[in-house]
Parts: structure tokens; sequence; C-alpha cells
């Protein structure tokens, strides 16, 4: 359906896609993951022509749309594109949102188009909306009408990029539930996203960019069960794991704590996991900073590189884990064995596993939560 051959783009000096190869298939549902710089939305927007690549080839059906002599307005309609900050008219209602494109650009008839839009809304739940505006949407809401408005086009394939990063996290279900909607009907999609669990449920494909180009690609139990690649290894680990470094007795307790309530909701964890790894960590801290001889604790601390923090989530064996690793000389810090009470470390015996292991200069304490 889609050929892209050595597609280059250039923003002045900075390369940000390097000659990039791939093909996209009628039928493929394809996720586009990577960190953040890696050119991912840059080659949606170059697909579709919002970003004019620097060379290579865009091929669709056959037909080069980089080339001059074709008309490329005609075979950009084959594709719409759902952006991350839905880009409604606020001006218009919901239907009319769903109705203005067929009209003036399909020269569809004001009845077909509106019942065209009815039925759209009626697919993405939101039928009871079609006289509200933008404004008096969700996040959420909003989302699913600029889907439905892009699918009023009738486009042979959709550009997704990043459709759920701006909403809140208790909104993304119902924007990737139609998102699945469309995979089960066959749509053709090309999804940049942030959202692993369902890259890896939804795909039939995962392409990882790094450094603007295709790193490695492959299906969604090579990437996330098998990556071959260093760099994917390395990202597939990270996206599951929450890592928070203090180096100083007054770090910002609220910084740490969202952090870990937006890891928890990132994977969905319930509230009784958010709760346990929230006191797992708290009473960890508690042994490191508080308990004993706080000046000794706080020299050794700031002194010795600092202490690192690990929250890790296994989807495969549904483990949730927190690792405090620090320098050796605070052994007897983790371990709770002078001037304390043992509160904190029956507390954590009775929400987890413990264990201990020393490696060269490093001590680490490893809480398997039950």
């Amino acid at each position: 359906m889609i050929t892209v051959e050595n597609l280059t783009k250039y923003f002045g000096n900075n390369l940000v896609l390097n000659n990039l190869n791939t093909v996209i298939n009628k039928g493929e549902i394809i996720s586009i993951i990577g960190p953040s710089g890696s050119g991912k939305s840059t080659f949606l927007r170059c697909l579709n022509l919002l970003e004019e690549p620097t060379s290579g080839k865009i091929i669709i059906d056959g037909v080069n749309i980089l080339d001059k002599k074709n008309n490329p307005n005609r075979l950009r309609q084959k594709m719409g594109m759902v952006f991350q900050s839905f880009n409604l008219f606020d001006h218009l209602t919901v239907l009319g949102n769903l109705t203005i494109g067929p009209v003036k650009l399909l020269k569809m008839s004001e009845t077909e188009a509106k019942a065209q839009g009815r039925d759209l809304l009626n697919m993405v739940g939101l039928a009871y909306k079609e006289n509200s505006f933008p404004a008096e949407l969700s996040g959420g809401q909003q989302q699913r009408v600029a889907i439905a408005r892009c699918l009023s086009m009738h486009p042979e394939i959709i550009l997704f990029d990043e459709p759920t990063s701006a909403l809140d996290p208790t909104m993304v279900s119902e924007v990737l539930g139609v998102i699945r909607r469309l995979a089960s009907d066959g749509m053709t999609m090309a999804i940049v996203t942030h959202e692993m669990n369902f890259a890896k449920d939804v795909s039939t494909r995962v392409l990882y960019m790094d450094e603007g180009r295709i790193y490695e690609e492959g299906t969604p139990s090579e990437i996330f069960d098998k990556p071959q690649k260093e760099k994917t290894r390395e990202f597939i680990y990270r996206i599951r794991s929450f890592n928070y470094h203090i180096n100083d007795k007054n770090f910002d307790l609220f910084d740490l704590k969202s952090g870990i309530e937006r890891f928890c909701t990132k994977h969905f964890l319930d509230s009784r996991s958010t709760l346990r790894i929230q006191l797992v960590v708290e009473e960890l801290l508690q042994l490191c900073f508080f308990e004993g001889d706080r000046d000794k604790r706080n020299h050794h601390i700031e002194d010795n590189g600092g202490l690192n923090i690990c929250i890790s989530y296994s989807e495969k064996n549904n483990e949730l884990s927190v690792e405090f690793s620090a320098h050796k000389s605070l052994v007897t810090i983790l371990n709770q064995v002078e001037n304390t009470d043992g509160i904190s470390i029956n507390i954590l015996k009775g929400i987890a596993y413990l264990s201990e292991t020393i490696t060269d200069d490093r001590i680490t304490l490893r809480a398997v939560i039950s």
C-alpha cells in the first residue's frame, strides 16, 4: 500500500530522518515506538506531506507522491491523520466537525454527510453529543470525535500521532478502545504511541525508531519479548521500570510519589498494587534516612554516590519489585541491624519478599511485592 524509500528529512542542519525504508501493507497495524526525538512524529508528517521530505520516495499504490508531476492532494486523500491535540473546529458542533469535510471536499450532500456523521458518532459512542461544541467535551471525547472526523473522509489508512499523550490517564482506555475497534474492522493504521501494552496487543508489526531510522522491526512478541538489538532492549526495559536517584537528604518526596503514581497509571496497576509500592518505598526510605544515627546516614548517602530506586513491573509473570541500590557502606542501614526498633522491616516482610545482594562496592535490597 505504501512504500518508503531512502526517506530523509533535515530541519536546517539537524538530520531528523536518516535514509528510512519500510513498507506498509494493506490491513497492517503498525506501531511506531522509540525515545523522544527519534523522528517518529516527523515520519508520519512526511507520509502525508505535512512536512516536506528533503529527499527520498513515498510511493502510494505505485505512485510517488513526491514526484512534482503527480497530484499529491489526490493521493493524500487516501490517508487520514489523528493528532495528539485533537485539532477540532471550536466554532462548529460535533456533528458540524464531521460534515464540513465530506461536503466541501467529497461533494457529499449535507443530508448524506449528517447521516454518515451520526453513524460514525454512534460507532465511537458519542451520538448523544452531536450538538455539543468541542469545549464542552472531555479530552477523551474530543479525541474520539477527531477519529470519527477522520473516518468521515473514507481514508484507506489512518496515521495516529500519539493519540493519547494529551489525555488524562483515566481517558486513555476509551480512545484505545475505538482504535481496537478499527483494527478489528481491518483498517490499515500506523500509530506512534507510548502505550506499550496497547502496541503489543493490537499491532501486527512494531517499528522501533532511534536516531531517525528504523533500528529494529518485528512482530510484537519479537520486539517486546525478544528484542535482538541493544538499544531496543534498553528501551523496552526502561519503559517497564521507574528509576529515581536521591543524592541529598532534602530530596523532593512529592516528586518521587507523583512519579510512582504515573508509573502505576501507565501500566494500569490497581490501587492495591500502587499503595503497596508506595508503602515499600516509604519504609525503605525510613531505613535509609531516618532510623538510627541520622547524621551518619546522610553523610553516607551524599558522599558515596547517592541512592538509586528502581520500580519494575514484569507483564510476563505479573511481578512487581522495588530495588534500592547504594554503596555497600549502607549495608547496616538497609539491614537495620543497629539503633532501630525493627518496625520498618516487619512492615516490609508483611507485604514483600526481601533479598539482598552485594556486588563489588554496591549493595542492593530487592523487595518483590506479594
